[in-house]
């Protein structure tokens, strides 16, 4: 499982032109499941989103993870974060997760985030959807479990 997190000010997600779920100061989350993932690649993963420090302290050093910087949390699916691209021009989506596993899953993972976070929105699994975000520093790193 991949999660690219972000530090945003703020993000949203959009589906036919409704606004489906938002967030203020906190992480936008793309998540990529693989075939290999289940509910214990979904849960690692997300302790290390709760608990990754991207925020600043006092200092100004990223010492804070978002619960303790009192951010939101916006988990949006993103298949293409598990395409192969190492060969060719034109990505592989064979270690993809089926539709229903990386519903399943998603969905888990999105459970699992409210019970521990306050705010946590999410987009549509599978939607053609439009992600707005203003990006705070640029923070960006990739995760895996």
């Amino acid at each position: 499982m991949k999660g690219l997190i972000q530090r945003v000010r703020h993000a949203s997600v959009d589906v036919e032109g409704e606004t489906v779920g938002a967030i203020e100061h906190g992480l936008l989350l793309l998540l990529g499941v693989e075939a290999r993932d289940d509910r214990t690649t979904a849960d690692k993963l997300l302790q290390k989103v709760l608990h990754y420090r991207v925020f600043g302290d006092d200092s100004g050093r990223m010492n804070l993870n978002v619960q303790q910087a009192g951010g939101g949390l916006l988990v949006v699916s993103q298949f293409t974060l598990v395409a192969d691209t190492a060969r060719g021009l034109r990505p592989s989506f064979s270690k993809g997760a089926s539709p229903a596993q990386a519903e399943s899953l998603y969905d888990h993972f999105v459970e699992r985030a409210r019970a521990q976070l306050s705010p946590v929105a999410s987009g549509v699994f599978a939607a053609d959807m439009q992600v707005s975000l203003l990006n705070d520093g640029p923070v960006t790193f990739l995760l895996e479990s």
